[in-house]
């Protein structure tokens, strides 16, 4: 992964959409304000084709134009890895640039929210709950 990349589409991209590689929930960062609302950064579902992204986007912000495009990409390693890579600050600093307050404290409990996913998903994993599979089995005597 190029790290390089990743920076130049979080600091540009007017909306983006970040898939964490275990988590079916993804990270929704909407850049775009005005004096009246401020950029969004929260979890939603993970969509079943671009037409529901768009579709869910217009929803959630009706009083801005669909942008041209949404960006994306697959951050395969662990969410905190995404913050020691440096990568969750240039969000609060692409949300803090917007001059609205409170969305750093807005930031951190969505990170929060990734963090309590994924550790729920990695115990989904370990119990093989559904859409997981066990290797092996105790056998019962």
């Amino acid at each position: 992964m190029n790290l390089d990349e990743v920076r130049e589409v979080i600091d540009t991209a007017e909306v983006l959409v970040i898939r964490f590689a275990i988590l079916e929930k993804r990270l929704l960062l909407d850049a775009r304000h005005s004096d009246e609302e401020a950029p969004i950064l929260q979890l939603v579902p993970k969509a079943s084709s671009v037409e529901e992204r768009f579709r869910s986007l217009k929803q959630l912000r009706p009083h801005f134009v669909l942008p041209d495009k949404i960006m994306s990409f697959t951050w395969p390693r662990h969410v905190e890895t995404f913050r020691s890579a440096g990568l969750w600050q240039r969000i609060i600093e692409r949300l803090a640039a917007s001059g609205h307050p409170g969305l750093e404290e807005q930031a951190e409990v969505v990170f929060g929210e990734l963090v309590q996913e994924e550790k729920t998903e990695v115990i989904t994993a370990i119990r093989g709950g559904d859409n997981y599979q066990s290797l092996w089995e105790r056998k019962e005597d």
